[in-house]
């Protein structure tokens, strides 16, 4: 259930997206952009052709630290957790004690840390989760100063190297820290659109003027929630990013 208007969270582009015209509506508990004047259609074909700029920051970011953090986070899903190189990043799903899926999420091993992030419907019972059950064997740290771009489409390598040169060199489902006017970004070469892209780690601070940077691009423009969804489904990518609540969503099979 969506909250109230007046309860709505924005995300640090809210202005940005009401000045590119942009439709609102609430998602997740917050004000989101489902299009933009050109339409959904447009912005779908789009990002399948050049590259698109999605704002997915009510989306939860967070980080373990420690020495058993990678141990005490792979007690809560069925992947490996221990074994991942630094710099690698996995798909993984957070499991319930009673071993049923939670939620769906993507980490890094980014060698001091693991950084996570789930689904923004679902963050607050997935962090209080993690919290519970692993709290005591690692710090867990959420992220909310943090925005979260996602660039997405066969030039989002084109545009993105543009603004954070070396950016090329990562593959797919690898990530590394940047350096952009000041500030520190951390950027994986992953997305759930079925095209190659990135999610981008930016603070909130420099939010706004990074996404400006991007979308000076002419390859880039700026999608919605709408197409956003379209895209996964043609590319029958159904779980992460989905931001389904299954707490009050039913799910069809």
């Amino acid at each position: 259930m969506s909250a109230p208007q007046e309860e709505l969270q924005t995300t640090p582009l809210h202005a940005l997206h009401l000045e590119l015209g942009a439709r609102m509506v609430p998602f997740a508990g917050y004000s989101m952009p489902v299009q933009y004047p050109a339409g959904l259609m447009a912005e779908h074909h789009h990002t399948r052709a050049s590259a698109g700029l999605f704002d997915v920051s009510h989306m939860g970011q967070l980080r373990l630290v420690g020495a058993d953090a990678a141990a005490a986070f792979e007690t809560l899903m069925p992947v490996d957790v221990i074994g991942l190189a630094p710099g690698k990043q996995r798909y993984g799903l957070l499991l319930t004690e009673q071993g049923t899926i939670m939620d769906d999420l993507m980490f890094v091993n980014r060698g001091d840390d693991l950084f996570v992030i789930v689904n923004g419907a679902c963050k607050v019972g997935d962090i209080a989760h993690i919290q519970e059950r692993i709290g005591g064997r690692c710090q867990v740290t959420p992220m909310p100063d943090q925005a979260l771009l996602a660039l997405q489409g066969p030039k989002a390598v084109h545009a993105l190297k543009a603004v954070l040169p070396g950016v090329e060199q990562l593959v797919f489902m690898t990530g590394a820290p940047f350096r952009w006017q000041g500030a520190d970004l951390y950027v994986t070469r992953s997305g759930y659109t079925g095209e190659d892209g990135f999610e981008i780690s930016v603070p909130a601070t420099h939010a706004e003027d990074f996404a400006r940077s991007v979308l000076a691009h002419p390859d880039v423009k700026p999608i919605g929630l709408g197409a956003r969804n379209s895209l996964r489904l043609e590319a029958g990518l159904c779980l992460y990013g989905n931001d389904i609540d299954t707490t009050t969503t039913p799910v069809e099979a």
